[in-house]
């Protein structure tokens, strides 16, 4: 069974991420909207500044995740709510040694675009052989497979499509559609044979819908309560519980607009009798006394497809109609030799 099969179709991921800004309060509310939003994921990222981010070659950036710093104790009673309300809980661990204490409530390890590159920390990760999803935003094809086949070199789990899935991501807030660029699902699943989705950085849900129709397993999103009054840039391209609901319905539409990869007529065709009264079958244009030669001057072919199919229209040329026929009467095999 897939590690990536959702409840409604692809697996939804509900990235609360950084939303809470260090406020746990904040924080709990907002996990509980993603828990009612269905999301079959709520997810968050584990990370301290100085173990991310050097204090000396960029100091403001080191100020500003310890601002949303948020203490072992808060991640875990918020893998707890998630997983008491039947939901699982996701975490993007940018500090490998917080593995001994969150592991026990993450089931999926996801390795954030700025990831993708740092091997020591894929080391660690890949190690542990739980289903890891990886998004790409930054990256090159060539960077993509090289990291892909690193991981796979540490464990050769991650050659399965179950245990291992690419995203393509653009890593900005918001982006444009012009720089979604959806097709690169696509030739992540030619040229590795892993599963693929899409973690959206646009506003709304048009390009996670998009997503769905051209087959990602996997939609990550940014969550949030509300856009209004918000200033952290990741609200703007956040859902709200509303919009994940949304979605849902658009995913189901979606589904049932994509159906079946089996081309075979349908039930409504076959009941409805267009199997025979859309196609056309072989005719006499003219009243033919028996022993007419059958030629291209006294056949045509009509709607409905009585008689002999029209895909036989050349077997009977110059063969002789045995009886006398009138001008389009549905003629048979056996009054033909």
């Amino acid at each position: 069974m897939s590690s990536w099969k959702g409840k409604h179709g692809p697996l939804l991921i509900a990235e609360i991420g950084g939303n809470h800004e260090g406020d746990f309060a904040y924080a709990k509310k907002l996990t509980e909207l993603a828990i009612e939003s269905d999301a079959d994921f709520i997810k968050f990222q584990l990370y301290t500044g100085d173990t991310l981010v050097s204090p000396v070659e960029s100091e403001q950036r080191n100020k500003h995740f310890k601002k949303f710093e948020l203490s072992p104790e808060q991640h875990i009673e918020l893998a707890k709510m998630c997983i008491n309300a039947g939901k699982k809980y996701m975490a993007s661990v940018w500090n490998p040694d917080f593995i001994d204490w969150i592991d026990p409530y993450i089931p999926v390890y996801k390795i954030g675009s700025g990831d993708l590159t740092a091997y020591p920390v894929l080391r660690k990760f890949a190690l542990l052989g739980k289903p890891m999803i990886i998004s790409t935003g930054l990256a090159t094809m060539e960077e993509v497979i090289a990291s892909v086949e690193f991981i796979q070199s540490v464990n050769s789990k991650y050659k399965s499509a179950d245990y291992l899935a690419l995203l393509q991501c653009t890593s900005m807030y918001p982006i444009g559609f012009e720089d979604a660029n959806l097709e690169v699902m696509e030739s992540f699943r030619k040229a590795t044979g892993l599963s693929v989705g899409y973690s959206d950085h646009t506003e709304g849900t048009k390009a996670l819908e998009v997503a769905v129709a051209m087959g990602a397993e996997i939609l990550e999103f940014h969550f949030t309560d509300t856009k209004e009054g918000k200033t952290f840039r990741d609200h703007k391209v956040s859902l709200t519980k509303q919009d994940v609901w949304s979605l849902i319905e658009q995913i189901k539409t979606i589904n049932l607009l994509k159906g079946s990869d089996k081309k075979v007529p349908v039930a409504i065709e076959i009941e409805n009798g267009h199997v025979i009264s859309f196609r056309r079958a072989v005719y006499p244009s003219v009243d033919m006394e028996a022993g007419t030669v059958l030629s291209t001057e006294n056949l045509v072919t009509l709607r409905p497809n009585h008689g002999i199919d029209a895909r036989d229209f050349d077997k009977l040329i110059g063969k002789k109609i045995k009886v006398g026929v009138k001008a389009f009467e549905k003629i048979e095999w056996d009054m033909v030799e």
